[in-house]
């Protein structure tokens, strides 16, 4: 039987089920993953005189075994192997813990090789293992392993691999784009990775590596791309311009210039044959759910539902209030549709959607419960996208008949995560915010200088305004020593009574007691709110000038914008308190960025470079991939090529017809039989 790289793991000589399972741990399962697993650093296994050592310096040691190995015991299943050898002339005593097993591998008068870590002070080594001189490698690979994968039994299996199937790695990457970039063919890759002679074979290959892996990930996003502007079978939604240009027309403002690019961006999309799959992305109040109100209406006027699936009950109550309030003017039907409505309302609801009715329809992940059934939908807008798992966006979608996608993130994605994260989407970005909105002016305080927050709120609140105050905990911990809310919001109510009132918010609370909360809030019936970040997103009270945010060092960069973003939203000038003694550097570089800009781009920038690649949303639905040799922030310049020639690449042949791109080809058709793409 033919060899092929995809042959199971289990065709090696000395794999049987339970070494399948283990390699599976890894996601180990084929010949091909064993080979392109690659090791993540090499030990230098050169020889070096000792006079060149520092002090805990690793290194390998040559020497004469001049005296008998000892083994002594100290404790249960504790032993040390002490030995003499003689190196560049002189005595050193060398040390190994718990390998007491390594005594027969010490002859008197005969030279040995050991990898160790020298002591300057005791002119001694610790020695970590015997290195055999029949190698030809001066560089050790040294592997992500577990428990049930051994360094050993991996670099074994790596071994038989390579020198059965070495000989079928053909080329993926392209002959002209490999040598335009001068990297190695597969299998010299794999040969450099795994089995280095010198620092430059590795370097080379790491570099093959890396931008091998990003090219990779880009040509499948650009195959997305290529399958989704080829299919045909998106709804065609013929809106009315008339009716959405009277409708922009009764707005209680004029839109930026950058709203108007996006709406006819997303209006194109539209009217056009091809399935929409779009990003709209903006910074905290740069007026994202005007432009989706105006494409939700536009697919209202070309005769189809359209559906905004929010993260929350009270971001979705607080869209409805705003959308139903904006679309009076046009007759358009607006329908709320939550988890923990009454039982009348909501049977209201389902029916409103299933007869057409209802024309426009907002809620939580409520709107894909099986009993829900549609009219006709033809546009979903997803807030906060990163919020919803791929399963939930793929089972709003399946409700209607291939319905046109916009998602929106007010979360602003650096070029650098745009490129991995939303490649096969089609991005629009509102890089403005509307005219008289002013810069949140942001202080960061020491936690014994609170009480300047507090006099300076108590003032703004005589003229009018309104706070929020965050807190990390709803409830006092014992593990941590963090300030919480529900004590905050009785001391603060002690502080402002009698004249204003306190209440809190957090998540626990049901969602009835959540809206009236909120209510209450924009009533102005309560004027200082104490919350965790359950108000993180979207919450819109204009009269709310004032933030508040205690332990302010414990919440990413992202988080920290979202709040500060729940402030300004009226004509008046906004103030941010981040109450925070920071414990390391990076918590000090947070505190200090925020208080240099409003600018969520340019946070998200930052945020990149002090967490690296990291989760910038905070959560694991957000997507990002995960690589295994590449950091996208780090090797920035490889992917941002990468990203490039792949986009060429399909430009120029969509179908990978031609014959330097039968090795692309065939990757991405084993890919595809085994991993599904949103």
């Amino acid at each position: 039987m033919a060899r092929a790289l995809t042959d199971s793991v289990a065709v090696l000589s000395g794999v049987g089920p339970k070494t399948v399972a283990a390699l599976a741990t890894l996601d180990i399962n084929t010949v091909n993953d064993l080979l392109f697993y690659f090791p993540f650093r090499y030990e230098d296994l050169q020889t070096r005189p000792l006079a060149e050592l520092a002090d805990q310096e690793k290194a390998v040691f040559k020497g004469k075994v001049v005296s008998n190995a000892v083994v002594s015991f100290f404790g249960p299943h504790k032993n040390r192997l002490s030995v003499r050898l003689l190196i560049d002339g002189v005595v050193v005593i060398v040390t190994f813990f718990n390998q007491a097993w390594l005594k027969d591998k010490f002859k008197l008068e005969e030279e040995v090789a050991i990898y160790g870590k020298w002591n300057e002070q005791r002119k001694s080594v610790v020695g970590m293992k015997i290195i055999s001189q029949s190698t030809d490698n001066a560089l050790d690979p040294i592997y992500s392993v577990n428990k049930q994968v051994r360094q050993k039994k991996l670099v074994e299996l790596i071994q038989t691999a390579f020198k059965n199937y070495g000989a079928l790695l053909g080329n993926v990457l392209p002959d002209d784009i490999r040598q335009h970039f001068r990297l190695l063919t597969d299998h010299d890759l794999v040969q450099q990775m795994h089995f280095p002679k010198t620092l430059t074979e590795s370097n080379a290959a790491r570099r093959t590596a890396i931008f091998r892996e990003f090219f990779l990930f880009e040509a499948k996003i650009q195959q997305l791309r290529v399958n989704n502007s080829e299919a045909e079978d998106g709804l065609q939604l013929s809106y009315d311009l008339p009716a959405l240009k009277e409708f922009i027309a009764t707005l209680p403002f004029a839109l930026t210039t950058a709203q108007k690019r996006v709406v006819n961006e997303i209006c194109a999309d539209l009217k056009s044959t091809r399935h929409m799959n779009r990003l709209l992305q903006g910074d905290v109040g740069s007026g994202k759910t005007i432009v989706a109100a105006i494409a939700m209406f536009a697919a209202v006027t070309a005769g189809y539902q359209a559906a905004l699936m929010v993260p929350t009950e009270i971001l979705a109550e607080q869209h409805y209030q705003k959308l139903v309030k904006l679309f009076a003017p046009m007759k358009v039907s607006v329908t709320l549709l939550t988890g923990s409505m009454k039982s009348k309302p909501r049977q209201n609801a389902l029916m409103a959607i299933e007869t057409g009715r209802a024309n426009i329809i907002i809620g939580t992940h409520a709107l894909i419960q099986d009993a829900i059934t549609f009219h006709k939908l033809g546009f979903i807008v997803i807030d906060e996208q990163h919020r919803f798992g791929v399963n939930q966006r793929r089972a709003l979608r399946e409700k209607g008949l291939n319905p046109d996608i916009l998602a929106m993130t007010a979360t602003p994605i650096p070029r650098t995560l745009a490129i991995t994260t939303y490649g096969e989407m089609d991005i629009s970005t509102i890089d403005e915010l509307p005219a008289g909105r002013r810069p949140i002016e942001t202080s960061w305080l020491k936690i014994n200088q609170a009480s300047q927050a507090l006099a300076i709120t108590r003032n703004q609140m005589d003229h009018g305004d309104q706070a929020f105050v965050i807190a990390p905990l709803i409830s006092e911990s014992d593990s941590v020593n963090l300030k919480n809310a529900e004590d905050l919001a009785e001391q603060l109510a002690d502080y402002f009574a009698p004249k204003y009132q306190v209440a809190l918010l957090h998540g626990q609370m049901t969602a009835e007691e959540k809206a009236e909360k909120m209510a209450a809030f924009n009533r102005n019936d309560i004027q200082v709110l104490v919350a965790t970040t359950v108000v993180e997103v979207g919450v819109d009270v204009p009269n709310a000038n004032i933030m508040i945010i205690y332990n302010a060092d414990r919440f990413g960069l992202a988080t920290l914008h979202q709040l500060r973003g729940r402030v300004g939203r009226g004509d008046r000038q906004a103030y941010c308190f981040l109450i925070a003694d920071p414990q390391n550097e990076v918590a000090v570089k947070r505190m200090e960025i925020m208080t240099e800009t409003n600018d969520g781009f340019k946070l998200a920038e930052a945020d990149l470079k002090l967490r690296g690649q990291g989760d910038i949303f905070g959560d694991k639905q957000s997507g990002l991939p995960d690589f295994q040799m590449g950091d996208p922030v780090s090797d920035n310049n490889i992917l941002v090529a990468a990203h490039q020639v792949a986009r060429e690449l399909f430009l120029a042949d969509p179908q990978l017809v031609q014959e330097q791109n039968q090795g692309l080809k065939n990757y991405l058709r084993q890919l595809q039989a085994t991993e599904t793409f949103d």
